[in-house]
């Protein structure tokens, strides 16, 4: 219990990692955002997810069976679109990549834009989002989550890759101690599994509750916050903004 303390503490109490800096809490931010995005994605423009790509590819499978509910053109969209926004993180990784504080400050300041844009897509739709509201939403959505992507994979903190938790719940039991293993980041783990947890709850119970484009505009709030507080930290020298 001590160690699962020790790990949650670290993640999300800037300083006490070293090694990374502010960087845990703050994607940890990210994380749900990625929640809170894909609620919004999957429950109004039908079964897509512009964050989770391995769901796109297994839905892709099933539109071209003839499962009902599935779109081949809605999961080859947002598997285009987030492909796009990885590849214009990877630049931005290139161009910043000495700096990891930059790196995210500027990744997160494009990603408040499409967020942004999102939201007024949103706010403009009507409760059915469709035809070219929904493409349009598939589209921002998708690249800004694949920038996402693209940047946390740079930025390289443990366990913290903001959308993919497959292999994250895969280390909690495979790398347990008594198992053989190296000893589980426990603590690390379950915060961001909760994370993108709580993101989807409050992100479904906006939607389905509120309105649509609540969802997103938390998600947006949440970027917001990201790029402010890393910010100042684009001319530390710091230890931790090195990569």
């Amino acid at each position: 219990m001590k160690s699962f303390l020790i790990d949650v503490r670290n993640t999300l109490v800037p300083g006490y990692d070293t090694e990374h800096g502010p960087l845990p809490p703050l994607l940890v931010m990210m994380t749900l955002t990625t929640g809170l995005v894909d609620a919004f994605s999957y429950l109004t423009l039908g079964h897509v997810f512009v964050a989770n790509m391995t769901g796109n590819i297994v839905f892709l499978g099933f539109a071209l069976a003839g499962a009902q509910g599935f779109s081949i053109t809605a999961s080859l969209g947002a598997i285009a679109a987030f492909i796009l926004g990885a590849a214009f993180g990877g630049r931005l990784n290139s161009r910043f990549a000495r700096h990891r504080g930059q790196l995210l400050s500027v990744a997160t300041f494009i990603q408040a834009l499409l967020l942004g844009a999102s939201v007024v897509l949103a706010v403009l739709t009507p409760r059915l989002v469709s035809g070219g509201y929904r493409y349009a939403l598939i589209g921002v959505l998708g690249i800004a989550m694949g920038l996402q992507n693209a940047v946390a994979r740079q930025l390289a903190v443990p366990d913290l890759t903001t959308t993919v938790l497959t292999l994250t719940i895969t280390g909690i039991a495979a790398d347990q101690t008594v198992v053989g293993g190296v000893g589980s980041k426990f603590g690390r783990r379950i915060v961001a599994i909760s994370s993108m947890f709580i993101g989807g709850l409050i992100g479904a119970v906006l939607v389905l509750h509120v309105a649509i484009y609540y969802s997103l505009l938390v998600a947006l709030a949440a970027i917001v916050i990201v790029d402010v507080v890393i910010t100042p930290s684009r001319n530390s020298n710091a230890e931790w903004t090195k990569a």
